[in-house]
C-alpha cells in the first residue's frame, strides 16, 4: 500500500482593500516631499545650469541664446584671474580649514570632560555659527582696518608696524580666513563632542587600567573612534572652503576680491562674471567647474580617509 502526498491547496487571498493599498502606498507618499523639492530646487538648476554653461547668454537679454559649444571653458581656462580665484581658494580654504578642525577637535576634548557650566561652554560654542555672516564680517573688517584696527593697535603695542590688511595677499586671506575659523569652530566643536558622547566609556577605562595616560587615551581611542565624524567635517569644510561668498564679498565690499584679486575666490569671481560683467554663461561654466571640483575634492578625501582606515586594520 502506498500513501501519495498531495500539495496544499492554495486559498484563494482575498483582495486587497483600499486601506491596505494606502498603507502600500504611504511609504512613497512620505519622501515623494523631498524628492519633487530636490528635483525642482536641486537637480533642475543644476541640468539647467550645464545647458546654459554652453551658450552665450548676458543678464540683460536673458531670451537671447547664442551656441558656443566649450568656448566658455576654454575661455574660462585662459583667463589668468580665474586661477587666482582658484589659488586664492585653495589657500584660503587650508588656511581656514586646518586650525578650525584642530581647534574644534580641542574644544571639544576639553568639553568632554566634566566641567563646572559645561552647558553654558556648549552654547557659547553655537553662538559664531548662529551670527549673521555680514554681522561678524564687518565686524571683523573693523578689527582689521589699517589706521584705526583693533589688531593694528595691539600689534604696535608689540612693536609690530601697521599691516595692510585689505591689500597685502598674504593679510587680507588671513583676514578672511579668520572670519571663517571664528565662526564654524564652535560648529565642528559640537560635532566632535556628540562623536566623543558616542564612543563607549568601557574602552577608556580599559585603556586607563593598562596605564596609558590621558593623551595616550586620546590618541587611541578618541581619535580612531572619531574618525567617521573627520572624515564629514573635512568634507563638509572642503565644500564650504570651495563655495566660500559672504566673508570675502563683505570683508571690502568688492566683488574683485580686492585691487590685485588677492582674495577674490570661486564664489566671488563667479559672481563678477554674472552680475558684474553680465556673462550669464561664463558663470554658468564657473559653477560646473566648481561643483567637478567639490566632488573630485570629496573622493579624494574619501579615498585618502579608507586606504588609511585599510592600513591600521592591518595592523
Amino acid at each position: 500500500m502506498t500513501l501519495t502526498a498531495s500539495a496544499p491547496r492554495r486559498t484563494a487571498q482575498p483582495p486587497a482593500t483600499l486601506r491596505q493599498r494606502l498603507a502600500r502606498l504611504s511609504p512613497y507618499a512620505y519622501v515623494t516631499p523631498f524628492f519633487a523639492l530636490f528635483a525642482a530646487f536641486g537637480l533642475f538648476p543644476l541640468i539647467y545650469t550645464a545647458y546654459v554653461s554652453l551658450y552665450r547668454v548676458e543678464l540683460q537679454t536673458p531670451d537671447q541664446m547664442e551656441w558656443r559649444g566649450l568656448d566658455n571653458y576654454t575661455a574660462l581656462f585662459g583667463d589668468d584671474n580665474f586661477w587666482t580665484a582658484l589659488r586664492n581658494t585653495f589657500t584660503i580654504g587650508v588656511i581656514s580649514t586646518v586650525p578650525q578642525l584642530l581647534m574644534a577637535l580641542g574644544l571639544a576634548h576639553l568639553l568632554n570632560y566634566k566641567l563646572r557650566g559645561r552647558t553654558f561652554f556648549r552654547v557659547t560654542m553655537l553662538l559664531p555659527y548662529a551670527t549673521s555672516v555680514a554681522a561678524a564680517t564687518l565686524v571683523f573688517a573693523q578689527l582689521f582696518g589699517r589706521d584705526f584696527g583693533l589688531i593694528n593697535y595691539l600689534l604696535h603695542l608689540a612693536g609690530i608696524g601697521p599691516v595692510d590688511w585689505q591689500s597685502g595677499t598674504v593679510a587680507s586671506q588671513i583676514a578672511v580666513s579668520t572670519i571663517v575659523t571664528w565662526r564654524w569652530t564652535g560648529y565642528n566643536t559640537l560635532i566632535y563632542l556628540a562623536g566623543m558622547q558616542a564612543i563607549p566609556s568601557d574602552l577608556y577605562e580599559a585603556a586607563e587600567l593598562d596605564g596609558a595616560s590621558r593623551w595616550r587615551q586620546f590618541l587611541h581611542v578618541t581619535l580612531p573612534g572619531l574618525r567617521p565624524t573627520i572624515l564629514f567635517t573635512i568634507v563638509v569644510s572642503t565644500i564650504g572652503a570651495t563655495q566660500l561668498f559672504g566673508e570675502p564679498l563683505l570683508f571690502e565690499g568688492s566683488i574683485s576680491g580686492g585691487i590685485s584679486h588677492q582674495y577674490q575666490t570661486l564664489g566671488l569671481y563667479m559672481y563678477e562674471q554674472g552680475w558684474g560683467f553680465f556673462h550669464l554663461g561664463r558663470a554658468a561654466a564657473i559653477a560646473w567647474v566648481m561643483f567637478v571640483l567639490i566632488v573630485l575634492l570629496v573622493l579624494v578625501n574619501t579615498a585618502v580617509a579608507r586606504r588609511r582606515s585599510g592600513k591600521e586594520n592591518q595592523r
